[in-house]
């Protein structure tokens, strides 16, 4: 079992592992760990590592025919302003996969990367203390 402060791993199979590179650490974040571009990428962000395999890794390798595009899967990254963010990278040229959608547990919205996986942009709701009546 991986100790509690290690990295959650999660691997995204992407076209071109420079533009993701790209992708990751000038919007969402992230902070480039190691490369062995054009085959493999890893960037963190918190407790996050995103494994970028390109088609010559032995992740993508491993991945068969029928697995090895974008899915519904995504990862979950948490903002304090959502509407901030979006503007910020819609002012960088990118675009969204969906409308922000709010719910009881908040905001979200979905963004892909340059291979088409996804990622979620979440803002919490603002939770109310039953005993005072203040956030």
């Amino acid at each position: 079992m991986t100790a509690p402060d290690h990295y959650a791993s999660v691997r995204y199979l992407v076209d071109d592992v420079q533009a993701a590179i790209d992708f990751y650490t000038t919007h969402l974040g992230f902070t480039l760990k190691t490369s062995a571009a054009p085959a493999f990428a890893d960037v963190v962000r918190g407790p996050l590592r995103l494994l970028l395999s390109g088609p010559a890794s032995s992740g993508a390798r491993a991945t068969p025919d029928e697995a090895n595009t974008a899915g519904r899967n995504r990862i979950h990254l948490t903002f304090d302003d959502l509407d901030t963010e979006i503007a910020r990278l819609r002012d960088a040229g990118l675009s969204f996969r969906s409308e922000v959608i709010a719910g009881p547990g908040g905001r979200q919205i979905l963004l892909a990367d340059p291979a088409g996986n996804l990622i979620e942009l979440f803002q919490p709701a603002q939770r109310t203390d039953p005993l005072t009546n203040a956030s």
